[in-house]
């Protein structure tokens, strides 16, 4: 550690260049992170923020939950052959405020259980993200679908599907809104149970019947994979650039005894010293931007996000400086010292 750290302050612009690299690299990983993961929460928060179980649409919707509608039979066989199931429903609509205004809105109604809020007939319980808008309880609201109004009687933090804020509404309101007497998907915390003319689908499974859920997942999290793997490639590159300047020095080393594995200690200290620098600064400029971004912005990034970023950047560091250093295991003291030391 002794030898590499010298080494690193006699040579600090080359290291720092490396260094400020792995930091804007990591900074940009960690800033897509929490883009994608704040874009997940933005388009499935009501799924992702309910237990782990299984969900069930009707097997002929083809895993699309729009065109689910579940019979009375189906709902008794989900009922005799699960426990604790709820059924619900969820629609995207609008509605108006005092002033006329008109508001998206992804309309949600359940039967009675602990994973949605009850609602009384009138009654609408929003998001929050209307109550940062101006809207209070007691507030009005009216959609042409329904002949009455409803009134606000509570908000919940992180209700959002599909890119829209959640309101929950009776079921007796959202059956008249709908043109409908029935539910299109049921829940159940059971692990997958096949019912018959039913679709199964665990929390991960069901949040990719969401359209656009996984095809804007997936394109994030390409950009992460290749930010990792140019991380890897910038180690073993400037590594095997350093190396080769100082096969010299390392055949003088051999050949007073110096093993090979002390040259790959020295090289993957070097290695972890970059890497953890720049991860420390990535980590506070992204945690502040965390705290500092606009409402409106779906940027969500947690420490279990920053964690395993910066695992992998490490264990990626670790990768690449090690493949660069397969010269070093080559290198024979007398031809390296013929060549000239460094």
């Amino acid at each position: 550690m002794k030898m590499a750290w010298k080494e690193m302050k006699k040579y600090k612009m080359r290291y720092t260049i490396l260094g400020s690299i792995i930091f804007l690299i990591s900074l940009l990983t960690l800033s897509i992170s929490g883009l994608a993961n704040g874009l997940s929460q933005d388009n499935a928060a009501l799924i992702k923020n309910m237990p782990e179980g299984t969900f069930y649409m009707e097997e002929s919707a083809e895993e699309n939950y729009s065109f689910s509608s579940l019979t009375d039979e189906q709902m008794n066989d989900v009922e005799n052959e699960t426990t604790d199931p709820v059924f619900f429903s969820i629609q995207m609509g609008e509605f108006s405020d005092s002033e006329e205004q008109k508001h998206s809105l992804a309309y949600v109604s359940s039967t009675e259980s602990d994973y949605f809020p009850n609602v009384e007939s009138g009654e609408i319980i929003l998001d929050q993200a209307f109550q940062e808008e101006g809207f209070e309880v007691g507030d009005t609201i009216s959609s042409e679908l329904l002949d009455k109004d409803l009134t606000i009687t509570d908000f919940r933090a992180q209700e959002k599907f599909s890119h829209s804020s959640v309101g929950f509404i009776n079921n007796d309101d959202f059956f008249e809104m709908y043109g409908t007497d029935t539910f299109q998907m049921a829940f159940t915390p059971d692990s997958n149970q096949t019912i018959d003319e039913l679709s199964g689908f665990s929390n991960s499974d069901f949040l990719n019947t969401i359209p656009s859920y996984s095809a804007e997942q997936l394109s994030l999290n390409m950009i992460i994979v290749f930010l990792y793997v140019i991380s890897g490639m910038l180690f073993a590159i400037f590594f095997y650039m350093i190396n080769v300047q100082k096969l010299g020095t390392f055949g003088i080393l051999k050949a007073i005894g110096v093993k090979t594995f002390t040259l790959f200690k020295m090289m993957w200290a070097q290695m972890i010293i970059i890497t953890i620098i720049s991860l420390i600064l990535a980590i506070a400029v992204s945690q502040l931007f965390n705290v500092l971004a606009p409402s409106g912005m779906p940027f969500h990034l947690t420490m279990n996000t920053v964690l395993l970023s910066s695992a992998a950047f490490i264990v990626i560091g670790f990768i690449g400086a090690t493949l660069s250093g397969i010269q070093i295991k080559k290198v024979e003291p007398m031809q390296a010292i013929n060549q000239g030391g460094a």
